[in-house]
C-alpha cells in the first residue's frame, strides 16, 4: 500500500492559492483518472484510492498536516518510504517540478510537521515551484503563499499539473 499526500489548506478561500498546489495536483490526477473523493473526511482527510494507493488531502491547515499523515501511515501500516508528499516551494522558479526520494523540509512548514509526526524526513516528495520574486517581495512570504496565481501563472497550471501527474505515476 502507498500513500500520496497533497498539501494545501481546507476551504474555498484557499482554492487556487500557491500553498494549495498539492490539492490541485491531486484533483487534476483524479479528474484524468475518473476517480472520486470521499464525501466525508476520514482520519482527518478527504481521501480516495485505487487498488494499492491511498490519496489524501488533509483537512488540517497546511502547517499542521503531520498528524493526519501519521494517522494514515499508522492505520494502513505504510512505511515513510511509501509516502509521497506533493507541496509548493516558493524558492523554486514557477512551474519547476522537483522530485526527491528524501530530504530536508527546507523551510516548508507542512514538511516540518510531517517530519515531526513521522520521526523522519526519509519519504519521497514532489516540490512544485511557485516562485515569483517580484510579487513575493511586495507581499511578504505569508501573504505570498496564500495568494492566488496570476492569470499568466494560471494559464501554465495544466502543463505543470501534467508533469506532476507523470511523477505520481512513476
Amino acid at each position: 500500500m502507498k500513500l500520496v499526500v497533497g498539501l494545501g489548506n481546507p476551504g474555498d478561500r484557499y482554492s487556487f492559492t500557491r500553498h494549495n498546489i498539492g490539492f490541485l495536483a491531486l484533483d487534476f490526477y483524479f479528474e484524468l483518472n475518473h476517480l472520486n473523493w470521499s464525501e466525508k473526511p476520514r482520519l482527518g482527510a478527504l481521501w480516495g484510492r485505487t487498488d494499492d494507493i491511498i490519496f489524501i488531502k488533509p483537512q488540517e491547515f497546511y502547517n499542521e498536516t503531520g498528524a493526519v499523515v501519521q494517522r494514515y501511515a499508522h492505520f494502513y501500516k505504510i512505511a515513510p518510504s511509501d509516502i509521497l508528499v506533493i507541496c509548493d516551494n516558493f524558492d523554486l522558479e514557477f512551474g519547476k517540478v522537483r522530485f526527491r526520494n528524501l530530504g530536508a523540509a527546507g523551510g516548508n512548514n507542512g514538511l516540518k510537521s510531517i517530519d515531526a509526526a513521522l520521526g523522519t524526513s526519509e519519504y519521497p516528495r514532489i516540490r512544485v515551484g511557485t516562485g515569483n520574486d517580484d510579487l513575493r517581495a511586495k507581499m511578504g512570504d505569508i501573504d505570498f503563499v496564500l495568494s492566488k496565481f496570476t492569470p499568466e501563472e494560471k494559464a501554465q497550471l495544466p502543463k505543470i499539473l501534467r508533469e506532476v501527474y507523470a511523477k505520481i505515476d512513476c
